[in-house]
Parts: C-alpha cells; structure tokens; sequence
C-alpha cells in the first residue's frame, strides 16, 4: 500500500468515526425524548452499523499481508 493511500484511508477512518459518535449522540438523544419516533430511530441505528462496517472494512485494509 502507497503512503498516499495510507493517508487517505486514515484520514476517512477519523471521519467515519466523527460521524458514528455524532450519530450516538443523536440516537441518545431521541430515545430519551417524550415523543420518540421510532421510525427515525431506526434510521439512524442502521446507518450507525453501515458506517461500524465501513470502519471495520477501512482498519482491515490498514492491516499488511503476511505472506505465509
């Protein structure tokens, strides 16, 4: 893997991150509100887990290749 992609794919990483935080954050959020709606909720908890994969997915390209 090139440096520059190596950059890129850690420069992602920490967006993907700001994002699945921000996410938590608003997911608290509305289920401890009054007037939850659920259908939001769950909106927002699947692209929670589309952007845990995506993560996964960045950190394993991250992982060099051990030839055995």
């Amino acid at each position: 893997m090139q440096l520059q992609d190596h950059s890129k794919i850690v420069h992602r990483l920490a967006e993907l991150r700001t994002e699945h935080r921000d996410l938590d954050a608003a997911i608290i959020q509305l289920a401890s509100g009054i007037s939850r709606d659920e259908l939001q909720l769950t909106r927002l908890k699947k692209r929670k887990l589309r952007l845990k994969d995506n993560i996964a997915r960045l950190e394993s390209k991250l992982i060099p290749d051990l030839d055995a």
